[in-house]
C-alpha cells in the first residue's frame, strides 16, 4: 500500500480477529483474511481467537444427546477451531506478521463474554457477520461493541481482503456517530475519498445541512472529504446501501445501537439492517 496509507494506519498497533466454530460444516471466515491484510497494511500485531462452542454442560436442548456423544462433538469442534488458528498463523507468518493465536473451548454465553474481554486489549476487533438476524456472530458483535469500549469491523461474507480507498461515513449528529468518526480517523486519513452521508428530512437539510457541519472537523484532521445530504424517503439503511454502491465504498463507518433500554432495541434500526445485509465491511463504534 502507499507509504501515506501505511503512515496513517500506524496508530493501529494490534488487531483482534474473533471467529467461533459452531458446527462441523462451518462456513469459511472472511474476518480472518480481512484482519490479516489489515494488520499487514498497518504493521500491527495480529491476534486470532478461534473459539469452539463447547456443548457439554450447556443448554437444555442437548437432553436428547448422551454425554459420550456430546463429548465427541466437542472434540471435533475443538480440533476444527485449532486447525483454523494454525492455518491463520501460517498465513500470518508468510505475510511477515507477528501473530498470537488462542483456541478456547467455551460454553454459551462465555463465548461472547471472552471475546468482549479480549477486545478491550486491542485497538479494534474484526468479526464476521452471520447469515441470520439472531445468531452467535451477531451476539458477539453486539457484546464486543457494548462492553469492550473498542470499535468493531463487521465483515460480510466474501470480503476477505482489507481495503479502505473509498469510505462512506454515515452521519446523523449523534454521539455514536461522532465516536465512530473519531475511532475511524486512521482509515479516514488514509482514504482517497471520504463521503459524509447524512440522511435527513427535507426540513432538516434546508435548516442546517447536517453533513456539511461536520466536514470542517474532518478536514482539519487531513481527511479528503465530500458531503452528501440525502432526503429521507423510506428506509435509511436502503438509502445508505444505495449510496455506498454509487460510491463503490470499501468501508461504511457508522455509530451503532443508539437505543440501549432493552435488547429488542439494540437489534433495531439501521445497525440491525446493515449487519444483515451490507455491501461493504462496517466500521462500528458505540
Amino acid at each position: 500500500m502507499p507509504t501515506t496509507t501505511a503512515t496513517a494506519l500506524a496508530g493501529i498497533r494490534d488487531v483482534l480477529v474473533g471467529t467461533t466454530v459452531e458446527g462441523e460444516r462451518e462456513p469459511a471466515s472472511s474476518a480472518i483474511g480481512y484482519g490479516l491484510t489489515l494488520a499487514r497494511a498497518a504493521g500491527a500485531h495480529l491476534t486470532v481467537q478461534s473459539t469452539s462452542w463447547r456443548l457439554s454442560g450447556d443448554d437444555a436442548w442437548l437432553g436428547d444427546f448422551d454425554d459420550a456423544g456430546i463429548a465427541v462433538i466437542d472434540r471435533r469442534l475443538d480440533t476444527l477451531a485449532r486447525s483454523i488458528a494454525e492455518r491463520a498463523a501460517g498465513d500470518a507468518a508468510q505475510a511477515g506478521l507477528i501473530c498470537t493465536t488462542e483456541t478456547p473451548s467455551l460454553s454459551y454465553p462465555d463465548v461472547v463474554s471472552r471475546l468482549a474481554e479480549r477486545a478491550r486489549l486491542h485497538d479494534l476487533t474484526v468479526l464476521d457477520t452471520g447469515p441470520r438476524t439472531y445468531d452467535l456472530d451477531r451476539e458477539t458483535i453486539e457484546k464486543a461493541l457494548l462492553f469492550s469500549g473498542r470499535p468493531v469491523i463487521a465483515v460480510p461474507p466474501a470480503h476477505t481482503a482489507f481495503a479502505a480507498r473509498r469510505i462512506l461515513l454515515a452521519w446523523d449528529g449523534s454521539a455514536q456517530a461522532a465516536r465512530a468518526a473519531n475511532d475511524a480517523l486512521p482509515f479516514l486519513r488514509a482514504a482517497e475519498a471520504v463521503e459524509i452521508v447524512a440522511v435527513a428530512t427535507e426540513a432538516e437539510i434546508h435548516a442546517s445541512l447536517p453533513g456539511a457541519e461536520f466536514a470542517p472537523h474532518l478536514a482539519r484532521h487531513g481527511v479528503r472529504v465530500a458531503v452528501t445530504d440525502l432526503p429521507r424517503a423510506g428506509d435509511v439503511a436502503d438509502t445508505l446501501r444505495a449510496q455506498a454502491g454509487r460510491l463503490r465504498a470499501d468501508m461504511i463507518v457508522m455509530g451503532a445501537y443508539h437505543h440501549a433500554r432493552v435488547r429488542e432495541f439494540l437489534f433495531g434500526g439501521v445497525t440491525r439492517a446493515l449487519l444483515h445485509d451490507s455491501p461493504a465491511p462496517l466500521f462500528l463504534s458505540h
